[in-house]
């Protein structure tokens, strides 16, 4: 397993890149922009890709009032070798999947501290299987 971000959501990107890349000293390693879903992801690490973790800003363009405590923080996400081996680990410990990996990427469960994680395939999406396939998503992640 790795870990790969924390991800905050910002309501001033130019202003929160600075911060993080003026005060910390990490560089912008990539940016994403998403026209239909009108947000942008920037990464934030020490190195290149992949060297080291990462902070991921996520700018959601419509967003005017401040960020409630706890809203603007996102999640943790780690890099696993089998997701859906992940999935029924939590499972069996008693923790509910928040938004199951239906395709075989990706999945989301809640710390006992409703810090919300993000799970992630390592390497290719694993083929779509049941029972996440039908799974419903659960509160929030």
């Amino acid at each position: 397993m790795r870990y790969l971000h924390t991800m905050i959501r910002v309501r001033d990107l130019p202003a929160a890149v600075h911060f993080f890349c003026e005060g910390l000293g990490l560089k912008e390693v990539r940016r994403r922009d998403h026209e239909k879903g009108r947000f942008t992801l920037v990464f934030l690490g020490e190195h290149g890709e992949g060297d080291s973790p990462q902070i991921e800003l996520t700018h959601n363009w419509d967003q005017q009032e401040a960020y409630s405590v706890g809203r603007n923080f996102g999640h943790v996400a780690y890099e696993v070798d089998d997701i859906y081996a992940s999935c029924r680990r939590f499972i069996a410990a008693g923790y509910q999947i928040s938004r199951p990996p239906r395709d075989g990427h990706m999945a989301f469960v809640r710390s006992p501290d409703l810090i919300s994680v993000e799970l992630l395939q390592r390497g290719a999406a694993l083929a779509p299987a049941e029972p996440w396939t039908t799974m419903p998503n659960v509160g929030e992640w």
